[in-house]
């Protein structure tokens, strides 16, 4: 992934990537940091903030900014999903669905637009019986 990028393969680079694959989800940078792989490597906070800009930049990572809370990452992927965020518990459901998909392109055909790039993000909490 980093040599695709066109990065050189440093050390926190390959570690932050595989603490990202390995937690999946969308862990933040501090997150990232308290990793013991990433203390193992010694890797410093402000090294973190640094890679991930620089993964971010090159197309490797993606970064969410979910409400008011900090900046998550995730490894760049292939196929489109949205992101249903519990406002009580900061969890992140990853989803896709065909019909919403199909509305959106709806929706901008008839307003005489073309979709080259959307984000749908969905905040709510678990219902209670």
């Amino acid at each position: 992934m980093l040599r695709r990028a066109g990065l050189r393969v440093t050390r926190p680079r390959r570690v932050i990537l595989e603490i990202l694959h390995r937690l999946g989800g969308h862990p933040d940078a501090h997150e990232i940091f308290a990793d013991k792989a990433a203390r193992e490597a010694g890797v410093s906070l402000a090294t973190v903030y640094r890679t991930v800009k620089v993964l971010e930049e090159t197309g490797a990572i993606q970064r969410h900014a979910f409400g008011d809370g900090p900046a998550r990452f995730e490894q760049a992927q292939s196929g489109h999903h949205d992101h249903l965020i519990d406002i009580d518990t900061g969890e992140v459901i990853e989803f896709t669905s065909a019909r919403i998909e199909a509305l959106q392109e709806e929706i901008a055909a008839t307003l005489g637009y073309e979709i080259v790039h959307h984000r749908l993000e969905l905040y709510g909490r678990k219902k209670r019986d």
